[in-house]
């Protein structure tokens, strides 16, 4: 009796090593192929090893081993290697199709999980220059204490850049977007105002219709005298107003910083003024007359196809909310 208990109580024993090593063995091999199907994917979209390695932040070596392994996993060659161009084979082709459907539900998966808690993370913004200082006074203080858990990197930029390659989770634009993947939400209509300083009027006058804008300085985007055309219309007849002045600058950042120097005036989106509208540093002049266009779209920009992260949503979802109620005059 004695011998078949402790029989029992080895079989037990066995049994709960056994599901313990089946359980352990699973979730390595489960994490190893994943590892190695996700580097296969950067690989693909980065182009190369060695990007694919910056991006990864791992040696080009790590990343080539991973690789040459799935390849021998597989018995199969995946990409084409040359000196100058990497490329993918038939089966390379087939394997990619497959392999990015499966690590997209995954990342389904634990997104739809990670949304029953709060949203959390670090969350990598892109602006415009224009915009980043408007955006941290009027809505990142309200957000952050909104969401705790959430830290958020500001990179300003007017060049186009890659979300995926950049790291970036919202791309704030303004302005007409381009032919694009990526997914596009309509923040608000910034109004776009002429405006100068108080010295600057006090010294100058105030214009009373747009064609006193020749006898003004006007602070434009293009140094090209042929480009600078502000259009206006008004009681439903459109003119247009040829302005020229003695700064000018690719930036609406110094453009607005001029204009508060009492160097003339600006026609831009009144987002990019707000401060300055706020401390009365600039004032709006011929608001009679509508500038053409009225206005200029600002955007939310994200990468994410299917499931959007809880901090990508939440934080467009507040920019909207605080952005479509800000006033300016």
């Amino acid at each position: 009796m004695g011998s078949a208990n402790l029989d029992l109580t080895t079989c037990r024993k066995n049994s709960i090593i056994i599901k313990t090593v089946v359980r352990i063995t699973q979730k390595w091999v489960r994490r190893f192929f994943v590892d190695k199907y996700r580097t296969f994917l950067q690989v693909v979209s980065a182009g190369s090893f060695s990007s694919a390695s910056r991006l990864m932040g791992v040696a080009p070596s790590s990343v080539s081993r991973q690789i040459n392994d799935l390849e021998d996993d597989l018995s199969v060659q995946l990409f084409h290697r040359t000196t100058r161009k990497l490329s993918l084979t038939e089966a390379g082709q087939i394997f990619h199709e497959r392999t990015l459907k499966i690590i997209l539900d995954l990342d389904e998966a634990r997104l739809a999980v990670s949304q029953l808690g709060a949203p959390s993370g670090v969350l990598r913004v892109s602006v415009p220059s224009g915009i980043g200082r408007e955006l941290v006074i009027s809505v990142v203080p309200a957000f952050l204490a909104e969401f705790p858990g959430i830290k958020i990197v500001v990179s300003m930029t007017d060049e186009i850049i890659d979300l995926v390659e950049d790291r970036v989770d919202v791309a704030v634009r303004i302005g007409e977007l381009g032919d694009s993947t990526l997914r596009a939400r309509k923040i608000v209509e910034c109004r776009r105002l002429i405006c100068a300083s108080p010295q600057y009027l006090k010294k100058a006058g105030v214009p009373k219709t747009p064609s006193d804008l020749h006898q003004h300085s006007c602070l434009t985007w293009r140094e090209h005298p042929g480009y600078n055309v502000w259009q206006f219309r008004h009681k439903g007849r459109t003119q247009d107003v040829r302005v020229s002045g003695d700064f000018f600058a690719r930036s609406a950042d110094l453009l607005t910083a001029a204009a508060v120097a009492g160097m003339g005036f600006v026609l831009i989106p009144d987002l990019i003024m707000g401060y300055e509208l706020r401390q009365k540093q600039l004032k709006p002049v011929l608001t009679q007359y509508q500038p053409v266009p009225a206005t200029s779209t600002l955007w939310a920009l994200h990468s994410h196809q299917r499931q959007v992260p809880p901090k990508v949503r939440v934080f467009i979802d507040f920019l909207v909310a605080q952005l479509s109620k800000a006033k300016y005059i």
